[in-house]
Formats: structure tokens, C-alpha cells, sequence
């Protein structure tokens, strides 16, 4: 019997899961995740972003092919798909459609400003006047008003429509600009393609009006918009839970799922989704399954558990390493951690209690900043430092070779929570 080629797919409006692989050797995990869920979630296997890549030395076919590799030894033959995440330049759209993806994240972040909020009045008008010749939208929206299918109303006054301006007028052009170029990248690659633009990286929300402009530009430019991630209300830290109030965050994204139904439709996007156990079902259940969920540096975190089990003293060196490069390290995340909230392991002796306070989950939601949990944050946004180190990474990897049921298993029961938490809101 032939062996079937196994290749991603475009998975345009299916309630969809990322299952970011940092290590490449998480999949089976991720798809006995899947499976004991049953159907209705579509998973994306392949799934690493440029800084991922860069920070883990892998290259996008090395993502691929070990995503490939792992369905093909479970003689999975299901829908999948692939998602280079946070691509910023062509020559990102260029090795990632050439290794086979189809869903594109790009992110215009850089041309987002990110203080548009908070300008007052004149520095308002002045920031307009910088990037009005850039932008031929204005008009379009200024001094109107939009009813919004569900009770939504929307209206464009003058400070509105400028904000908006100043704030993503640029990001809007460059993420069109990027859209086209991937098009016709992925169409001489011989293969599919849908987008996911992901304004998320800012401190401050999206508004319902931002949002409105944002996803309406893309699409009147012939973006095949299938995912949008705005910044949500709340706090959306790595590793731990939402922070916020669960009520809030629902109220908000009624909003912005009655926007996306209606310009649409076109899923929204959880970033940052790891471990948001408590908002899960509310998210399934606003957007009527129109969702796509990002996770990654969990399936990291969870490996270390791994290690924690068989390895205990190497955890504990991981542990040590963490701490010494965490500082420099969480330049890039939101995160709120300090080193100097969390014991070293030389105060824990029980390598359990150890483990909980460095991997321990949080469960339900909290307005306050002393909810999260210190030590995996720690954990997380050192994955790049940890595993390019040459003893460290080696080390790692060679526990998850020697215990490939214990790392299934693990990610398996971790996932499973995330998938049902879900699932509970569809």
C-alpha cells in the first residue's frame, strides 16, 4: 500500500487550533489532543514564527517536515494545516511558502503607534497630519455611521476616524501590501493560501471602530482575510490564565465578533491563547464557532515537565539558567514576572513542590497582577536561550527521545483541557 502524501490545508472558516511545536517533537501529542476531542476543531501542526525560528535555529522546512513526519508515523490522512506565524517581510513569506504553508500570519506591528490612545488633542492633530498624504481612507469612514448587525453601532467622528489614522494607518497599508506580495508567493509555490493579520502586539485594545477599518481596508483590497487577532481588553501574559474580568472581556468581544460576522465573515483570533482556560467557552460561544486559538510556548513548558520527571537534576540546571537569562530575554513579551517572586531551586528541596511552583497552572481569572504564575513565565520566554545552549538544548531533547510516552501522555492531558474548555462554549 502506498503511503498517502500528507500535506496542509487551507481550513478557511473551521474552528481551528494552533499547536505551536518550539521542539518539532510534539505533535503526537498534540494530535491525540485532537482526536480524544472529537470533531469539530481543526488542528495546525506546523506552526512556528519567524522569531521562533530564529530563536530555536530551525528553519521553516525543519518545521514542516517534522510536523509531516510525526502525522505520517500516526497514519493520520485528517485536514490540517500550517501557519507561519508573524510574518513581517517578503522574505519571510518567500521561505515559508516555499516549505509548504498555507495559513499567514502577518504582523504589521511595527508600523502600529502603539501611544495613539493616549495623544491629546493637538498632539492628535499633529500625528494626522504626518500620515494623512499616506492614507486614501479617510473619507471613506469620517463623519459616518454604521449600525452593526446584533445592536452594535458604530460611529466615526472626527477624533475617531484620526486616531484610527495615526494609530494602524500604517500597519493597514504594509499588511496589503505584505497580503499581495504572499498571494502570488504562495500561487507560484503551487498551493493554497488564506491571511490572518494579527494587530494584537499593542498595549492598548483595539476599538470596535479600529477593528471596523482595519478588517473593512483588507478585505475592499482583495485580502483573503480569513482570521483577524485584535488586542483584546485584558491582560494576555504568557503561560498563565486571562487577566481580567471574564464579564468585560465578553461584553467586548460581542462587539467584535458581530463586526467580523458582518464584514466577513471571518474568524476571530485568540494570540497568546496558552493556558486561557477561563475565557475559552466564552470565546467559542460569542463567535458561534468562528475562532482560531494560537498557543506555543506551552507544548515548551510542558516538555520541561517532562524533564522534570525523569531528570530532575537537569531541571533544576534549566531551572538556574532560566533565571540568570530572563532578564534579557523577556524583552520581547508581555509578561509581568520577576525573578525575584520565585525561590531558586536550591531553597526547594522536594523536586514535586519544585515543579508546581516553576510549571504549576492557574485556573479562572483574576483583575490582579499577583495571579500569575512567576516561574513558568521565567520558563517561557527563555525557551530560545535554553535550547540553543549546547549542553541544556542537547539535554532536553535527549529526555524527550528517551520518554516519547511520557511526553505524548503529558501533552495529551494538557491540551485536552484546552480543547474541552473550548468545545464547552461550541
Amino acid at each position: 500500500m502506498r503511503t498517502p502524501k500528507i500535506k496542509p490545508s487551507a481550513l478557511g472558516l473551521e474552528p481551528s487550533f494552533g499547536f505551536g511545536d518550539r521542539l518539532g517533537l510534539a505533535t503526537p501529542g498534540h494530535l491525540q489532543a485532537l482526536q480524544q476531542a472529537g470533531d469539530g476543531i481543526r488542528g495546525i501542526f506546523a506552526q512556528q514564527s519567524i522569531r521562533e525560528m530564529s530563536r530555536t535555529q530551525r528553519s521553516p522546512q525543519q518545521v514542516m517536515d517534522a510536523a509531516v513526519g510525526a502525522l505520517k508515523a500516526s497514519k493520520f490522512t485528517g485536514t490540517w494545516g500550517a501557519d507561519a506565524d508573524h510574518l513581517k517581510t517578503a522574505s519571510d513569506a518567500d521561505v515559508t511558502a516555499s516549505a509548504g504553508f498555507v495559513f499567514f500570519t502577518i504582523d504589521p506591528s511595527e508600523h502600529v503607534d502603539v501611544q495613539a490612545a493616549s495623544y491629546d488633542a493637538d498632539t492628535l492633530a499633529t500625528r494626522f497630519e504626518a500620515v494623512r498624504p499616506e492614507i486614501d481612507w479617510v473619507d471613506q469612514y469620517l463623519n459616518k455611521t454604521v449600525k452593526v448587525k446584533g445592536g452594535t453601532t458604530l460611529e466615526f467622528d472626527e477624533p475617531t476616524v484620526q486616531r484610527a489614522a495615526v494609530k494602524y494607518g500604517r500597519a493597514i497599508a504594509h499588511a496589503v501590501k505584505l497580503g499581495s506580495y504572499i498571494a502570488l508567493t504562495a500561487a507560484k509555490a503551487g498551493h493554497d493560501h488564506e491571511i490572518e493579520l494579527s494587530i494584537d502586539e499593542t498595549p492598548q485594545p483595539t476599538t470596535l471602530a479600529e477593528h471596523y477599518i482595519i478588517a473593512d481596508q483588507c478585505i475592499r483590497a482583495g485580502m483573503k482575510l480569513v482570521s483577524l487577532a485584535p488586542r483584546f481588553i485584558g491582560d494576555f501574559e504568557k503561560g498563565v490564565d486571562y487577566i481580567g474580568s471574564p464579564d468585560d472581556f465578553e461584553r467586548s468581544l460581542k462587539g467584535h465578533a458581530a463586526i467580523a460576522r458582518q464584514l466577513g465573515p471571518y474568524k476571530l483570533s485568540l494570540h497568546s491563547g496558552s493556558d486561557k482556560l477561563s475565557i475559552y467557552a466564552i470565546f467559542a460561544r460569542v463567535t458561534r464557532g468562528l475562532f482560531h486559538v494560537k498557543t506555543a510556548g506551552t507544548s515548551y513548558l510542558e516538555a520541561l515537565r517532562v524533564v522534570s520527571h525523569h531528570d530532575p537534576d537537569l531541571f533544576r540546571r534549566t531551572i538556574d539558567f532560566a533565571r540568570e537569562h530572563y532578564p534579557q530575554d523577556r524583552a520581547t513579551y508581555h509578561v509581568s514576572a520577576e525573578v525575584a517572586r520565585v525561590p531558586p531551586p536550591r531553597l526547594i528541596t522536594n523536586n514535586l513542590e519544585l515543579e508546581q511552583v516553576y510549571l504549576g497552572l492557574w485556573s479562572g481569572a483574576t483583575t490582579g497582577i499577583g495571579f500569575t504564575n512567576p516561574g513558568r513565565q521565567i520558563l517561557h520566554c527563555t525557551f530560545g536561550s535554553t535550547l540553543t545552549d549546547p549542553q541544556l538544548g542537547l539535554a532536553i531533547k535527549q529526555v524527550l527521545h528517551d520518554h516519547p510516552d511520557t511526553h505524548q501522555r503529558v501533552l495529551t492531558e494538557h491540551f485536552s483541557k484546552h480543547l474541552a474548555a473550548l468545545k464547552a462554549g461550541m
